[in-house]
């Protein structure tokens, strides 16, 4: 057992075959991203809220209330 721990400690990748995983990898990531390219993101659905509340404590004063909402989905193009 140790020795075969030996052989595998001093055996060093060689450097072509590090040059091919490394360009492996980068194709299958530029794959990826060429895929997502064929979507794109549109908005869904968009919510205005726009009001006034109770009275506050500290004073007499009407608070207003506004707000946006807007959710997205992905779209085939």
């Amino acid at each position: 057992m140790i020795k075969v721990l030996k052989r595998r400690k001093g055996k060093r990748k060689n450097p072509t075959e590090h040059l091919i995983q490394s360009l492996i990898i980068g194709l299958i990531l530029v794959l990826v991203l060429l895929a997502g390219c064929n979507y794109r993101m549109v908005p869904n659905e968009t919510k205005i809220e726009y009001g006034t509340t109770e009275t506050d404590s500290k004073n007499d004063k009407l608070q207003q209330k506004q707000s946006i909402t807007q959710s997205w989905k992905w779209e085939k193009q």
